[in-house]
């Protein structure tokens, strides 16, 4: 991955983290790793623990933002969902959420909350 896509990467997920404390979330973690495996944002609303993936692009040359999250990139997500349940038994409610951010610059044109995505 070049250091562009790491700089773009790590900008949405910044704007991912603001727009998910701006709608009353509590963020647990951020780029939480097992094995190698990552969920972006992990986080918490009503009694429900999210993970999130966050994908940013800056423009729609190769598709939108969310057409890159593969069947395989899911089935890591969830994997490292059990694995998270594992060490933190007390949540039993669950989410998978994608949210895609299209730059413009250093500002977001487009930010879509793909909420509940089920694989």
């Amino acid at each position: 991955m070049t250091q562009h896509n790491i700089t773009i990467g790590a900008r949405g997920e910044a704007f991912a983290v603001d727009y998910l404390l701006e709608n009353g979330f509590q963020i647990l973690e951020k780029n939480w790793r097992f094995q190698h495996k990552e969920v972006d944002i992990i986080c918490t609303k009503a009694d429900i623990l999210h993970f999130v993936e966050v994908k940013t692009r800056t423009n729609t040359k190769f598709g939108l933002p969310e057409s890159s999250v593969s069947v395989a990139k899911m089935k890591y997500l969830k994997e490292a969902a059990e694995q998270y349940q594992l060490e933190y038994p007390e949540w039993k409610k669950i989410q998978f959420n994608v949210i895609a951010i299209l730059l413009n610059g250093e500002i977001v044109k487009e930010l879509y909350v793909n909420w509940d995505v089920y694989f």
